[in-house]
C-alpha cells in the first residue's frame, strides 16, 4: 500500500520511516513525501535514505512536486503539516505572554491562534483527498491534533483519524511503575480506561489481566516519583484526583507555575526549535552525504527529545527525562498500528482522535474525542467509557466549546467566533485580553 506524508519535510518524518523498516509485515510498498518547502523535503529524504541502507527490502521514497500528485492513488494519508512554519509557532506563544496568558502551540490562546491559521489549509487537504483518493484513511498529527481532526472531519467523516503519542505514552509508563515488562503492554494482556480531548485527557484505569492496578500505583509515592507523570503533578495532587491526567494538563492544574517558568523566559520552545531546526537544514546541506546528514539529524533529534517541555519540568524542580523517554517516535508506532490495524481487520485496541458517538453522552456525537478505540477495517469505534467526574466533563465541555468556536470561524472567517475561541479558554482571564491578542495576530499574520 502506499503512504503519503504531507509535511514531508518534517524533522520527525524519519522516525516514520524507522518504524516502517523495522516492520516485518512490510506493509508499506512506496512512501511519497509533499511538502512546501523543497530544500526541507531533499534533506529528509536524504536521511531516509541513509536508514535504508543495509536493509534487505528498504521501503522506495519519492519526493511529490504537487498536493494533488502525492494525494492520487494514496492509501494511507499521513498529514503532519505546520502551516506558517517555526516562525507562526513564534507568533503564537510571545503574542500571548506578552499579554500575560500562556502561550504554547496547542494549549490556552497559542493553540487556537495555531488552529485559526491551520484549519483552513487542512481543509483544503481534506477536499482533494475526497476528490483524488476517496478510498484513503487519513491520520492526522498536525496541531492541535482534536481541533483540526475536528474540522477535516466534515468533509472525511471517519475516514480521518487523529493520533498523539501522549496517551500511549502515559500508558507504558504507568505500565512501568506499576511493574509490569514492557512485554506485557505489547502483548494485549494491559487493560486502560483513557478519556478526553487532545492534549487533556486522563488515565482512570489500569488492568492487568483483569486485576486493577492503578488504586495501589496512585497510593505509592514512590511509584510516582518513578515516572514523568508522577514527577510533574506530584503525589499528593495525582492522588486527589484519582486519576493520572496527560502531561498536558500541567498547563491546567499548574497555570501559575508554569506560566511564571515562561513569563520572562529568553527563549520559547517556539524560539528554540526555529534556531535547531533552521541550523540543522542549513548545515545538512553543507553535510557531504547521507551519512554526515543521518548523524547530524540524530544528534538534533536526541537534543529535542532531551528539552520537550522543558518549562513544565523547570516549574516542578528542573528534573532531567527518563532514558527510555528519549528513544524518539511513540507517534510513528501509533500510525503503523493504526494502519495494520485497518489492514488486518484486526479490531486492536488504541486510543485514538475520533468522532465521540455516544461514548460521552454530554457531548455531540460528531465531536472528537481522545479515546480507546477498536480498529478494524471500518475505521476506529471508541468503545464505552465509564462516567466521567464533574471536574473532568466540566474542562472537557469547555475546551470543546473553545475547539468548536475555532473551527467555525475557521472555515467562515467570523470574526465573534474567533474571539469567541479565545475569551472562552479556560487558560484566558478576559475578552479584552482575548481581544487585543485576536488583534495583534491579524496584524502579524
Amino acid at each position: 500500500m502506499r503512504l503519503t506524508i504531507l509535511g514531508g519535510g518534517g524533522f520527525r518524518v524519519p522516525l516514520v520511516y524507522r518504524a516502517l523498516l523495522a516492520d516485518p509485515a512490510d506493509s508499506v510498498s512506496e512512501v511519497v513525501l509533499h511538502d512546501t518547502d523543497a530544500r526541507r523535503v531533499a534533506v529528509i529524504a536524504e536521511v531516509l535514505t541513509r536508514l535504508g541502507e543495509g536493509h534487505p527490502a528498504p521501503v522506495p521514497v519519492r519526493v511529490a512536486q504537487s498536493l494533488d500528485e502525492a494525494l492520487a492513488g494514496a492509501d494511507f494519508v499521513f498529514s503532519a503539516i505546520r502551516v506558517g512554519g517555526t516562525a507562526g509557532r513564534i507568533r503564537d506563544e510571545r503574542i500571548p505572554l506578552a499579554e500575560g496568558v500562556l502561550g504554547q502551540e496547542t494549549v490556552g490562546a497559542g493553540g487556537v491562534l495555531y488552529g485559526l491559521r491551520t484549519i483552513p489549509v487542512a481543509l483544503h487537504i481534506a477536499e482533494r483527498v475526497a476528490q483524488l483518493a476517496p478510498a484513503a484513511w487519513v491520520i492526522n498529527f498536525t496541531n492541535p491534533a482534536g481541533m483540526v481532526t475536528e474540522a477535516m472531519s466534515q468533509v472525511l467523516g471517519d475516514r480521518v483519524i487523529g493520533i498523539c503519542d501522549s496517551p500511549v505514552g502515559l500508558v507504558r509508563r504507568a505500565a512501568r511503575a506499576a511493574g509490569l515488562d514492557p512485554a506485557a503492554f505489547d502483548s494485549g494482556r494491559v487493560g486502560y480506561d483513557y478519556v478526553g480531548l487532545n492534549h487533556l485527557g486522563w488515565l482512570r484505569s489500569l488492568t492487568f489481566e483483569g486485576s486493577e492496578l492503578l488504586p495501589r500505583l496512585l497510593a505509592d509515592d514512590r511509584a510516582l516519583a518513578s515516572f514523568e507523570e508522577g514527577r510533574l503533578f506530584g503525589a499528593e495532587w495525582l492522588q486527589t484526583l484519582g486519576a493520572l491526567p496527560n502531561e498536558y494538563l500541567h498547563y491546567y492544574y499548574f497555570r501559575r507555575e508554569t506560566l511564571d517558568s515562561l513569563r520572562d523566559t529568553r527563549e520559547t520552545r517556539g524560539e528554540f526549535l526555529d534556531q535547531q531546526q533552521g541550523g540543522f537544514f542549513e548545515r545538512a546541506a553543507a553535510a557531504g552525504g547521507p551519512d554526515a546528514v543521518y548523524a547530524l539529524w540524530e544528534r538534533t533529534r536526541l537534543e529535542r527529545e532531551e528539552t520537550y517541555m522543558a518549562h513544565s519540568r523547570e516549574a516542578t524542580g528542573g528534573w532531567q527525562r527518563d532514558s527510555h523517554d528519549l528513544e524518539g517516535g511513540g507517534y510513528d508506532r501509533v500510525a503503523l498500528a493504526l494502519m495494520h490495524a485497518i489492514v488486518r481487520n484486526s479490531g486492536t485496541r488504541l486510543i485514538l482522535n475520533v468522532r465521540n458517538g455516544t461514548s460521552v453522552p454530554q457531548l455531540a456525537p460528531d465531536a472528537i474525542v481522545e479515546t480507546v478505540c477498536e480498529v478494524t477495517a471500518h475505521g476506529a469505534r471508541p468503545l464505552p467509557c465509564g462516567p466521567l467526574r464533574e471536574d473532568q466533563l466540566g474542562l472537557m465541555l469547555q475546551v470543546k466549546a473553545v475547539e468548536r468556536a475555532a473551527v467555525v470561524a475557521a472555515t467562515r472567517k467570523d470574526r465573534g467566533a474567533a474571539l469567541r475561541a479565545l475569551a472562552l479558554h479556560p487558560l484566558v482571564d478576559s475578552p479584552a485580553v482575548a481581544a487585543r491578542i485576536l488583534e495583534r495576530a491579524a496584524k502579524e499574520d
